[in-house]
């Protein structure tokens, strides 16, 4: 008798979880969590101020850190339904780039010897390649773009395709902005849509 009272119990509580789980349980226990540990797309916008203000962008693009990156302080951002990833650093007291370098012909040493010298180096640069200059909008203004290709070291993804900006913001302090995904995914509309409404 007492075993048939367990499996009744048993199968209540799975019907009562599944139940649950059905009417929209696990978005609310997702939601919960991250309202708990500070991960809820409003506190993620708070913590980006620093940075700028992302309060504008489209809800397919997902704020997932906001944090010190590489010993800069940046936000990283991904397109859900791609994967392509938007970085914003800023830079103002330990300059990596300038928008000079954008424009100037010698842009792709400049580049690998600024990863040499992050403090917090993660990844590597192989067969970068400049592929087009062109000019997008963020921070309210125009400011010019380099696309390009690499391979990443220490990455589980090999081949990338991107574009590398820098602008300053309203009061003149540099931020680098990148896009990047893997080659043949890479979108130029998916990284000025999200640019464009940073401020």
């Amino acid at each position: 008798m007492g075993c048939l009272k367990k499996l009744i119990k048993s199968v209540v509580l799975a019907l009562a979880i599944i139940g649950f789980f059905s009417i929209g349980g696990k978005d609310w226990v997702v939601s919960m969590w991250n309202k708990h540990m500070g991960k809820s797309p409003q506190t993620m916008i708070e913590k980006a101020q620093k940075v700028g203000d992302f309060s504008q962008i489209n809800e397919e693009y997902e704020i997932e850190k906001v944090t010190g990156m590489l010993g800069y302080n940046g936000v990283l951002a991904e397109h859900n339904a791609t994967g392509q990833k938007m970085i914003v650093v800023d830079d103002h007291k330990k300059p990596i780039l300038t928008k000079e370098d954008i424009v100037s012909g010698n842009i792709e040493p400049k580049i690998k010897s600024s990863l040499g010298k992050l403090k917090y180096q993660s990844l590597g640069l192989e067969e970068f390649e400049i592929t087009k200059h062109g000019t997008l909008y963020s921070f309210g203004k125009n400011t010019p773009y380099v696309r390009f290709n690499t391979k990443i070291t220490r990455f589980p993804v090999g081949a990338m395709s991107g574009v590398l900006a820098v602008v300053p913001d309203k009061n003149g302090e540099n931020r680098i902005l990148i896009s990047l995904n893997e080659k043949n995914k890479y979108s130029q509309l998916l990284a000025e849509e999200f640019f464009k409404k940073i401020k």
